[in-house]
């Protein structure tokens, strides 16, 4: 049995559909963990987190597992709650989140 990494063959052409899929993947990748290290840097837990958003635990569970993509109204509500503002960058191969700490008044 062969363990060397699979690789695509070099005249392998991404189809568009799935080019888009994978930056959707990455989009929500990307928010997850931005979501997970603002909780966890406030101190946070899911339901700590939930309860300041109007939220479920459940519901954070699957924004930091990206298994779903938030609403507008959601965004708005995480980042009350998250004490940041939300900064999303996006290009065609790089997808950035970021949420930034407001100041301490």
């Amino acid at each position: 049995m062969s363990h060397a990494r699979w690789r695509p063959a070099e005249d392998y052409t991404e189809s568009p559909e799935v080019a888009a899929e994978r930056a959707e993947i990455r989009l929500a990748m990307a928010f997850a963990k931005a979501v997970y290290d603002r909780r966890v840097e406030l101190g946070l837990t899911q339901t700590q987190l939930a309860e300041r958003a109007g939220l479920t635990q459940a519901k954070i569970s699957r924004l930091e597992g990206a298994d779903t993509m938030p609403t507008l109204p959601l965004l708005r509500r995480l980042t009350l709650a998250l004490n940041a503002s939300l900064n999303i960058a996006l290009d065609d191969n790089h997808e950035e989140v970021t949420f930034t700490a407001h100041p301490a008044a």
